[in-house]
């Protein structure tokens, strides 16, 4: 099956998914803002602002089907794109993700648990909120934010004389703090027919509001069958299609959902290497509704990402089963500019080949 695929978003996620459906015989089209968008450097790319709707209908005009690269493209771009080619995730979809209340109440309508949260609409709100949470809590922007961003911590009442008086001309959610064990990511896979699969359940670690790190499988809890059945429910009732990623806090008897994204992930980047097939694969396959690739792996598999500069001498390093990916962004301090996989067949090898990689590239993770 041929078929030219169109990108809203030049990232790296577009650039990966580019390079995993080139061997499938797919072409490429990218329309991003960004004349230096690093996926131009594998494909054609349109620059354009999102509401540009003469470059929109150009765009269709070149490809088959559309989908997305991140979840900040405008909902009215996806809708006007809709008219004229099939759109993968939908942009209902896209309106829920793209708002952190709207996601919560998704949520609760379907049984899928939450931390406690309030819309907040003005100061006065936020004072009696974050006195009901006890003052341990994060104040969020419900639009837009990612990577820690748009995000204020509060432990304390004085902590909220320090937020901006400007934030409040936005539209805000405070959320109650938990208390987690770890963070774990659901990748799942569903197709137009109703096919679903997940891939082994990863753990994340965070530095700052970034990923840093993904272990797959994560280590076996009681909970991970209801992690995995709460983010299957959630991508049947959307009826979603394509690859989502939602992430959970676990507990020491519970789980609650922190987001989700709907798209292919930052947490999922190892499944290149590890697993039989990549989520981009996959997120490929179910949007022009092909039979899903199995998301089975052999062994482990660690995700490193690389933070605002890549450590020096990297094809220096002579680990076997140790793989490179070098986005062909500027680096700038918080910005991903490449990640790197590892593989192992067991927990303690993969644990040993990380620790002697960190010490022989002399970064902290």
């Amino acid at each position: 099956m041929s078929a030219v695929i169109g990108i809203l978003g030049g990232g790296q996620l577009a650039r990966m998914m580019a390079l995993a459906g080139y061997p499938l015989g797919f072409e490429f089209v990218f329309f991003d803002p960004e004349p230096t968008a690093c996926a131009g450097q594998v494909g054609e790319l349109m620059t354009a602002e999102y509401h540009n709707e003469l470059a929109l209908e150009e765009f269709c005009q070149k490809v088959d089907v559309v989908t997305l690269d991140f979840e900040n493209v405008p909902v009215e771009t996806l809708r006007f794109v809709q008219k004229k080619k099939p759109v993968f995730p939908s942009p209902e979809v896209l309106e829920i993700a793209q708002d952190r209340l709207m996601e919560k109440q998704f949520c609760h309508s379907v049984g899928v648990p939450t931390t406690q949260f309030e819309p907040i609409n003005s100061l006065s709100e936020l004072k009696f909120a974050a006195k009901k949470f006890d003052y341990d809590a994060i104040l969020k922007t419900r639009r837009m934010g990612y990577d820690g961003k748009g995000q204020y911590r509060i432990s304390a009442p004085t902590d909220i004389n320090q937020i901006p008086d400007e934030l409040f001309a936005q539209d805000l959610i405070l959320e109650k703090r938990i208390a987690f064990n770890r963070e774990v990511s659901v990748i799942v896979a569903r197709n137009g027919l109703g096919d679903i699969t997940t891939w082994p359940l990863c753990e994340n670690k965070h530095k700052e509001g970034i990923l840093t790190t993904t272990i797959v499988p994560a280590k076996h809890s009681e909970l991970d069958e209801l992690t995995v059945a709460c983010a299957k429910k959630m991508a049947e009732t959307l009826k979603y299609v394509g690859v989502m990623v939602v992430e959970f806090f676990q507990t020491g008897d519970e789980v609650f959902v922190n987001e989700m994204a709907p798209r292919v992930h930052n947490s999922g980047h190892w499944s290149i290497e590890g697993a039989d097939t990549s989520q981009f694969e996959n997120h490929l396959r179910a949007g022009l509704n092909l039979p899903l690739g199995s998301t089975e792996m052999d062994g482990m598999a660690a995700m490193l990402n690389w933070i605002g500069a890549f450590p020096d001498h990297i094809l220096s390093i002579n680990t076997p089963k140790l793989y490179w990916h070098v986005y062909g962004k500027e680096p700038r301090p918080g910005r991903k500019i490449g990640h790197s996989t590892l593989l192992a067949p067991t927990a303690q090898e993969l644990h040993d080949k990380i620790v002697n990689l960190v010490k022989e590239l002399g970064v902290q993770l």
